[in-house]
This record gives C-alpha cells, structure tokens and sequence, in this order.
C-alpha cells in the first residue's frame, strides 16, 4: 500500500503523530532520524503495522507521499539554545527526493523563523523546488503529552501557519484527517512562536512554584495544602506543582541564544529552575544531619529517575545531577525505576535496588523523584528509614515533603 504520509523522526514528537495518522486511516511512513526514537509495546507496533504503518531506512521513499511531516528532536545545545543538527540532517535528506506538490510540515520545538530561515533553504537548495510555488511548507507546533491519557491528538486543536495562505490550506487539510479543530495562524512565524509561548508558559509557571516551595520551608508552611486550596478558584489561576527540576524535550527558549532579543522572565525562571537539584540535594543533607547521620558514607536511594511519571524517558531528568552532587558529598547512591533498567551518571553506573521495599529500609534515605503508579507511597514511607518526598505524593505527614 502506497503511503500518504512520511514522519521523518520518530521520537517523541514523530512517534505519537505516526500513531494518531495510522488510527486516522492514514498510509503512513516512518523514517528515523537517528539513533534516538520512541517506544512502543510489541501489541503497539502490530496494531500500527496491521494499520498501514511501514517503517522504512529508505529516503527514496520520502519522494512517493503527500505530505511529509519533519519530527526531528531538537535538544539544548551547549550555549543554551536549541541543536538543529539533526533537523538539519533530515531535511536535506527529504530535499534530495522532494517531489513537486508536496506539502512539507515542521513539528519539532524551533526559534520563530527556523522553518523559513533554515528549513526553506535547505529543502529548496537540494530539490531544486521553490516553497510556496512547486511545494508547500508550515509549521504546526506539537502538543502531545506524553503519559497523558486524557490527551490525545483526536481531540488536541492543531495550529497551522504556512508560507503563504495555500501552504496553511494544503497543512490544514492533511491535519484535519486527524483532529478534530485546525487553528489557522497568520503565518509561519506566529504558529512557531506559538509553541515557544506554550513551553514558556509551563516553565514559568513551574519557576514560580517552585521559588514558592523554597519560601514555604523556610515559613514552615504546607505549600501542597497552599496548592490544593488555591486551585478552588475558578478563574485567573491554574495550578502548577513543584519537583526537583524540569525536564522533557521542550526546553524553555529566552531567545538570546538564537540571537534575538532576550525573554528577562523566561531566563529567571531557567535559573530557578536548574537550580532546584540542589536544593534537593541541600534538604537531603540537612534531614540526614538532623537524624543524626552525615550524607558522606549515608545510603540514598532515589525513587524514579525519569522526567515524567510512568514513561521510560530520560531526557533533562533532574535526577541525574541529584545523583551527581550526592555522590559528590560522598554519599552511596543507588535507585529503583520500573521503567530504567540500568542507568548511568557521567558514565559510572549507578546500582539498580531490585528489591523496592528492603531497599527502602536499608537507605539511610529515600528520595522520591518522580511519582511512578506503581509506588504505594504509603507501604514505602512505612518502610523507609527517611523518606524526602519531592512530589507532595505521599500522605500528609507519612514524609517530609520539599
């Protein structure tokens, strides 16, 4: 069965569009990017492949589909910004086989002006095609939520901004397939800045409550009973929670690496943020030193290393610096996650607990990072020694809370 539509990046922007176009009725091809991808139960992937999902390592196949959809990761660069290599790499993979009449769409997370200032270039250079005249060119943020069931692209508004007014139609009709609602934005710079609006927005809202949890310690105040209470209203406020820190693939964008103007509110709120590891790792030394212990020598065992609950995920995960500042006190560090196997810290192993719950009674402290279904957090500040919850996860009084 010929394809209707290539997903060029099958990670977790790519991963989950593949799977709404396959439920939608779509012919759809998958083409991987790099090493990086999704994951997907074996009923998952038999489900997509019975559905008209092809994977292929074949970019002469980007040339025979309709549509071609560009879901590359675009991770933090070393100066702060976003690394475009490998958006970079598959487009010029895509232009070396771009066919007339195609509609080509941007989904990973860019500076406003990537698609036109960047992608157009590429693909016009290597097709020999110009965008707009002989192919189409959008961009339509990702919205996906990974780990959320409530969320699915069926029902998620999809916003579309292209080159010129038919490149948003020919977009806006290839999502309508999938969604129920296409919002069309004026052009391709509002609807990328819509996504850097999105993730913004989120990693403000995190900074803030989690300058408010610091505060609230030091005031001896319950801020998750600050949180409850306040997510009452019905207008004007919606509640965040704090954690150890922020990860995910979306990393908030002040602009200043990309060389536009700088975004004041945006860089505080990175600062704060990254700063939240070692806060944690502070907490952590002062509760063993009011139990009488020292952290050099004391057996830490960290709950869930991922960044987000129940997904095998480690990208910008907090946990990682956690555990690198706790060995650095000298303290024995080990973890337990039901979705990481085995993990590693600047290349050294940390220990895998097998056994949840002994593990627990043998730590001289248990730090909860991330708040996975399947941890009873009743039965575990039972059984721990100490127990640091990060996450407001367990019951009032069963844990100290950050």
């Amino acid at each position: 069965m010929p394809a209707d539509l290539a997903v060029i990046g099958l990670g977790p922007y790519g991963l989950p569009l593949a799977q709404a176009a396959v439920a939608a009725g779509v012919p759809t091809l998958g083409y991987r990017t790099g090493p990086e991808a999704g994951s997907l139960s074996p009923a998952e992937l038999r489900r997509m492949l019975s559905g008209g999902f092809r994977p292929t390592t074949d970019p002469a196949e980007l040339g025979r589909v309709r549509t071609a959809v560009l879901c590359p990761p675009t991770p933090p660069a070393a100066d702060g910004g976003l690394d475009l290599t490998q958006l970079e790499a598959a487009a010029r993979t895509l232009a070396g086989h771009l066919r007339p009449h195609t509609t080509v769409i941007l989904e990973s997370p860019v500076y406003p002006g990537t698609t036109e200032g960047i992608l157009r270039p590429l693909l016009e250079e290597g097709s020999g095609l110009r965008a707009g005249r002989d192919f189409h060119l959008a961009y339509s943020p990702s919205r996906v939520a990974p780990g959320n069931r409530d969320v699915t692209p069926a029902t998620t508004p999809k916003v579309i901004g292209g080159l010129t007014p038919a490149c948003t139609e020919s977009a806006a009709a290839f999502y309508g397939r999938l969604t129920d609602k296409v919002v069309r934005a004026r052009g391709l710079r509002e609807a990328e800045t819509v996504q850097l609006l999105e993730t913004n927005y989120r990693h403000v809202n995190i900074a803030l409550v989690n300058e408010m949890a610091v505060l609230c310690n030091d005031l001896g105040v319950d801020l998750w009973d600050v949180v409850r209470c306040a997510e009452t209203k019905p207008h004007g406020f919606q509640a965040f929670r704090p954690g150890p820190g922020v990860g995910g693939h979306s990393v908030p964008q002040d602009l200043t690496a990309g060389g536009g103007r700088g975004l004041r509110m945006v860089e505080l709120a990175r600062e704060v943020n990254n700063r939240m590891p070692g806060y944690v790792v502070q907490r952590a030394a002062t509760l063993l030193n009011e139990h009488g212990k020292s952290a050099r020598g004391a057996r830490v065992l960290l709950l869930g290393v991922t960044y987000k609950p129940d997904l095998a995920d480690l990208q910008g995960t907090p946990a990682r610096e956690i555990a690198l500042r706790l060995r650095d006190l000298g303290a024995a560090v080990s973890y337990h996650d039901p979705y990481v196997p085995s993990w590693s810290v600047h290349d050294h192993p940390v220990p895998r607990a097998d056994s949840l719950y002994e593990a627990a009674a043998d730590a001289d402290l248990t730090i909860l990072l991330q708040q996975h279904r399947t941890y009873d957090l009743q039965g575990l500040s039972v059984k721990a020694q100490l127990l640091l919850d990060t996450r407001g996860a367990a019951p009032t009084g069963a844990a100290h809370r950050l």
